[in-house]
């Protein structure tokens, strides 16, 4: 059978139907994503510049505030948009491709993590090892892994989502092309296509998930095994900040993805929403800049070198 599409583009319903706070979320959502600019893009010119954040961590960091950058630049601008001039109307191909370069960083940023999971545990269990494990090669095949299973990732959602018919409503109950907000537009018989979804996307959580916990639980019982307290605090300021941007990063996606669709309230969906397409990518560069003495020193050397 041929699959016929008579849709041809998608109107976003966006946050809230009333009219009365949008210019508000536009001025709230602009402030926020300049922040997310400044932030990632000034961690990444930071790392650059500075001979000393030259290291396996802030390679790691660095290309996770590109991906910060890329995933959020994926959506806030098209919201801000909406928000200022009403234009909620996407097009089929539009849709797709905001869809698919989303859901890409956001699984790169999911192996990202994973990834300097290992690099901390490597820091803080192997430490006389370490130059010799990390090393300039190790580190680029595992964030160019993160970036193929994040294309071949997103592929699957992308595809899986418009192999669907779509000729009943264009309406999409949300702000962005979310893969399960455009799937409930469907007039296919869509379980199947729900469950490889649910399927993919367990086991990219669950593995990435499983490398840090294993990762943190060795970390941590080599910080219990520590009888300096010198080393103890070196090695929890060395995790904490990966620690909380973990944290933040798979509460938010555990509880939109990985729940059946039977229990979704997209009033509750659009809030996490926002929580992960624009807060998180500008929280990143917060959590490691004010936790992070190195970042601080290179921050502080490089404004009084400009003066």
């Amino acid at each position: 059978m041929v699959n016929k599409t008579d849709v041809t583009e998608f109107i976003l319903l966006g946050l809230t139907s009333d009219l009365h706070p949008q210019v508000a979320l536009f001025v709230i959502f602009l402030l926020i994503y300049v922040i997310t600019l400044v932030g990632n893009l000034g961690m990444i010119l930071l790392i650059l510049l500075d001979s000393h954040l030259h290291t396996p961590m802030y390679f790691f960091l660095g290309n996770l505030s590109i991906v910060d950058f890329c995933y959020s630049s994926a959506v806030t601008p098209k919201v801000m948009v909406g928000l200022l001039s009403g234009d909620k109307v996407m097009t089929y191909s539009a849709c797709a491709a905001q869809m698919f370069i989303f859901a890409t960083f956001a699984d790169v940023e999911n192996y990202l993590l994973a990834s300097m999971a290992y690099d901390r545990y490597t820091a803080v269990c192997k430490p006389l090892h370490y130059t010799t494990t990390m090393t300039t090669s190790v580190c680029a095949y595992l964030v160019i892994g993160c970036y193929v299973c994040g294309f071949l990732n997103a592929s699957i959602y992308t595809g899986n989502t418009f192999s669907l018919s779509f000729c009943k409503s264009n309406v999409v109950p949300h702000f962005f092309c979310d893969v399960l907000a455009v799937m409930v537009l469907s007039c296919s018989d869509g379980h199947a296509n729900e469950l490889v979804l649910i399927c993919v996307a367990s086991f990219n959580i669950f593995f990435a998930l499983l490398v840090i916990l294993i990762s943190y639980l060795i970390i941590f019982i080599t910080i219990l095994k520590m009888h300096s307290a010198a080393g103890l605090h070196k090695a929890v300021s060395t995790c904490a900040s990966h620690f909380t941007a973990v944290s933040i990063f798979y509460g938010t996606v555990i509880f939109m993805y990985l729940q059946p669709s039977s229990s979704h309230s997209m009033d509750t969906d659009k809030i996490a929403s926002v929580f992960y397409t624009m807060i998180i990518p500008m929280l990143n560069p917060v959590v490691y800049s004010l936790r992070n003495k190195d970042v601080k020193n290179a921050f502080t050397k490089i404004v009084f070198k400009a003066k």
